[in-house]
């Protein structure tokens, strides 16, 4: 399966039966590289994967200044240290599940919700997690 159609199927997928789907989504290198994404995922800079990075070495790093993609701030929310980053903004929102070689990531608008957003992410990840990637 290509790197592709885990976005395409696993993460833009129409999330329990509704008709509801993320507004993007992506998996990246660690290290910033474009494994595959939406189209709708936003072009980011690397200073901020760098950025992201560095909260899962160090968690709470991000949470003064906020998580940053595509010079979009969202406000850091409770994740799981070294493992899951969530963010806020307005009615919408972010999460980024690190795997061993990867990041994860889902951008949700209204009417997904936070937990549906980190429910598809999260399944994903740990699913790469499983395959040792």
């Amino acid at each position: 399966m290509s790197w592709q159609t885990y976005v395409d199927e696993h993460l833009m997928c129409d999330i329990d039966g509704q008709g509801q789907h993320l507004a993007a989504a992506a998996i990246l290198g660690q290290d910033g590289s474009v494994w595959a994404q939406s189209t709708s995922f936003p072009k980011f800079k690397s200073e901020e994967i760098t950025a992201i990075m560095d909260d899962f070495a160090e968690p709470g790093t991000l949470a003064p200044s906020g998580l940053h993609l595509g010079g979009v701030k969202y406000m850091v929310i409770q994740g799981e240290p070294g493992a899951v980053i969530r963010g806020k903004k307005g009615s919408g929102g972010i999460t980024v599940k690190k795997t061993g070689q990867a990041l994860v990531f889902g951008i949700y608008e209204e009417p997904v919700t936070p937990g549906q957003c980190n429910m598809v992410v999260e399944r994903l990840g740990d699913y790469l997690l499983d395959q040792g990637l």
